[in-house]
């Protein structure tokens, strides 16, 4: 059965333009159209789509409201359209905080080299945000806070022992969460990989980690040029430690989480406690920039087994080969679980390489962190 989707957008224009390349899938079926965010309501309710594609500036009602409710009264995977400006990145992070799952600039040319390639992209992402349907029964990130359901079906789920080296074991239905128990290593970086779903992911980790937190954090976040440096202040405004946007010849310091800019490469560079960051051409060859691959790498080459990772919620396999060489140095590799992430592409090809000896839900992973590390 195809999945069926909801185009909504004010342009008549992008509407049948949207529509044309959903309907050359023969995954998908655009089932409906809406002009307006309060329009959108009404259908996703009495239609209920599978996912939904959502403007965010329209007249009546605007996207991240419609957003919003759409989440309240009938929860619904959600790719927002946006413009790629410091405005457009704002929206946008406003809208995946309020339950969207994915988003694309509404020039296709800004996020392909050709055409073919950009429509390949959005049907890819509208099939991957459709599998959460099922999953989908409350606000993505409605508060700091984790519901007790959340967090039972969490720690229930049954990791895939066959996937990982040494996978966190399931507690038993209704049971208490398990307990954390440090390994005794002893680390100097912490280094964080994620593309689609890691906005939230990041915010929900990162706002839970102490100031006092020992060591620095380098994050690698698939994410255009322009959104970065929004996405960087709107964390450092909610976090206790800072978050800043990396810049070249950055010092990493305890308690400092840096994101690597859009369009670019981020590398550890120096020796362990004086390491620098260096801030490098994207490169043309280069399918993602910044790459996790690329900044792990380097971490792996200055660290070695001193480095604590972690790869999240995100679509292909970037990460993997970073991984590959941080494991080889002895560097601690955990993945979030699929249950959690909202495509389980980046974390599944770490688990299958056998590179990860932890798998863990969303809503633990920063207490993993803290009882790592001795804070807890």
């Amino acid at each position: 059965m195809a999945i069926k989707v909801l185009v909504v957008d004010d342009s008549s224009f992008f509407r049948r333009r949207v529509s044309e390349i959903i309907n050359s899938d023969p995954r998908l079926e655009v089932i409906d159209v809406a002009v307006n965010g309060k329009e959108a309501v009404e259908k996703a309710k009495s239609l209920k789509p599978d996912v939904i594609t959502m403007d965010i500036e329209m007249p009546v009602m605007d996207g991240i409201s419609a957003v919003r409710e759409i989440m309240k009264a009938c929860p619904t995977p959600t790719l927002m359209f946006s413009s790629l400006t410091h405005d457009g990145a704002k929206a946008t992070l406003d809208a995946l905080d309020a339950g969207a799952l994915d988003f694309l600039p509404k020039k296709f040319e800004d996020i392909a080299r050709n055409r073919d390639e950009a429509v390949s992209l959005l049907q890819k992402r509208i099939a991957e945000i459709a599998r959460k349907k099922s999953f989908m029964r409350r606000p993505v990130l409605s508060s700091q806070s984790t519901s007790t359901v959340e967090s039972r079906t969490a720690t229930t789920r049954t990791a895939t022992s066959a996937l990982t080296a040494s996978p966190v074991k399931a507690a038993p239905a209704g049971s208490i969460a398990q307990r954390f128990k440090a390994t005794g290593k002893k680390y100097q970086l912490t280094a964080i990989g994620t593309s689609t779903g890691g906005p939230v992911a990041l915010q929900k980790i990162l706002t839970a980690i102490p100031a006092n937190y020992p060591h620095p954090i380098i994050l690698v976040q698939h994410m255009p040029a322009t959104f970065t440096a929004a996405f960087a202040a709107r964390l450092n405004n909610l976090c206790k430690i800072q978050v800043k946007e990396a810049e070249d010849g950055d010092v990493l310091k305890p308690g400092c989480a840096y994101l690597a800019p859009g369009g670019l490469q981020m590398m550890v560079d120096g020796r362990p406690g004086a390491s620098r960051l260096k801030i490098l051409d994207g490169g043309e060859r280069m399918n993602y920039k910044p790459c996790v691959d690329v900044t792990f790498g380097s971490a792996a080459k200055v660290y070695g087994d001193k480095v604590l990772s972690m790869i999240l919620t995100g679509m292909g396999a970037d990460g993997r080969e970073g991984c590959r060489m941080l494991k080889a140095g002895g560097a601690t590799i955990w993945s979030q679980d699929e249950q959690s992430c909202v495509v389980y592409g980046m974390p599944q090809a770490v688990d299958k390489a056998g590179l990860s000896s932890e798998s863990l839900p969303l809503d633990r992973i920063a207490e993993r962190m803290l009882v790592e590390v001795g804070l807890k």
